[in-house]
């Protein structure tokens, strides 16, 4: 017996087809019960009371070296900004790598990677989970560079190429796939450093430029040009992490001939030297940090001559030292972080 569905020049004849199980998916049309059912044993059907995993404010954590033999991972972890926890597996890049980099949009995340020749983008569809695509190429093939985005751009800056810091900064349109595009120029070519972003302005500190570097730059995310000098940071280091809401950066760890437990901050829209935020539970460098427009968080990094898998965060809006929010899925050094909510987005 066949199912029919009888239009009345009223019922759609084409539905639109589930976008998943959850409460906020949607299936639009007018279906019969048979197609309804056949979904739902799929494990399509939206369901009242089953919320996304994948939505809100997520936390993306992706590649990293590791303590043990292969000694780098593939992986991509995740977790709920706004709660407290451990993080959960979401998927692979497509080779394990170390120096990753993230940006985003509230939908789609984008990891600058040191796979490919030239070195190539990696893209994600955050809600979705699974493994990484291919987005485009870098004009340089550089390492440990420093990343910021708002909703429409990603932005990449320096890193390490050739035996010298690099001062190129590149840009791409996150909703596209493509090849990065000239955007100007840092200061002063450097490499592990941090960035942080507010919805127009992208900030990057600290590094190294051959020696530790206290310099912060700034530049206008949705133009192209030159870096500006914004002030400095309070004492020069490289391998630090950055976070930051819409209106506050913040800056954590790294090294200065020794571990740091430094957390600072600036405010985006103006200029000028950072202030002492409070300290991260401790002295770490070549950690990763990401935030929401509240909270920024911290994974990862150098403690105590390997690997940890701690996560901590703070609020962005206060000042104090941070709090143990949870585990990563592996202790990772030198991941690439970013997240659906950042100071870029909201």
């Amino acid at each position: 017996m066949s199912d029919k569905r009888y239009l009345g020049n009223i019922i759609t004849q084409n539905p639109t087809a589930p976008s998943g199980p959850y409460e906020d998916s949607t299936a639009p049309g007018v279906w019969s019960l048979a197609e309804a059912f056949a979904y739902s044993k799929a494990g399509l059907w939206p369901t009242a009371g089953n919320a996304n995993p994948l939505a809100g404010d997520i936390a993306l954590v992706a590649g990293g070296q590791l303590s043990v033999d292969p000694y780098s991972t593939s992986a991509i972890q995740y977790f709920s900004i706004t709660s407290t926890g451990n993080a959960t597996d979401y998927g692979n890049l497509s080779t394990n790598m170390s120096n990753v980099e993230g940006m985003a949009s509230s939908t789609r995340a984008v990891f600058s990677t040191n796979s490919g020749s030239p070195y190539t983008y990696q893209y994600i569809e955050i809600q979705t989970g699974g493994n990484t695509a291919t987005f485009g190429n870098q004009t340089q093939s550089s390492t440990a560079r420093g990343t910021c985005s708002n909703a429409t751009r990603g932005l990449t800056s320096g890193g390490y190429l050739s035996g010298n810091a690099s001062n190129i900064i590149e840009y791409i349109t996150i909703a596209s796939t493509g090849n990065g595009t000239d955007f100007g120029d840092l200061t002063a070519g450097r490499y592990n450093h941090a960035g942080c972003q507010s919805t127009t302005r992208g900030i990057f500190g600290g590094g190294s430029t051959g020696s530790y570097s206290n310099i912060i730059d700034y530049v206008t995310i949705g133009s192209t040009g030159n870096a500006t000098d914004f002030g400095d940071i309070s004492a020069a280091r490289q391998s630090l992490a950055g976070a930051s809401s819409s209106t506050r950066g913040l800056f954590a760890g790294g090294w200065l001939g020794s571990r740091s437990n430094t957390i600072e901050y600036i405010t985006i829209a103006s200029t000028g030297n950072a202030t002492d935020f409070g300290d991260l539970l401790a002295g770490n460098y070549e950690l990763c940090g990401t935030s929401n427009s509240t909270r920024a968080v911290f994974m990862g990094g150098n403690t105590s001559g390997s690997g940890t898998n701690v996560i901590q965060y703070v609020t962005i809006a206060s000042t104090g030292n941070a709090t143990d929010f949870g585990d990563l899925t592996n202790l990772i050094v030198h991941g690439g972080a970013t997240s659906s909510a950042h100071g870029g987005i909201a």
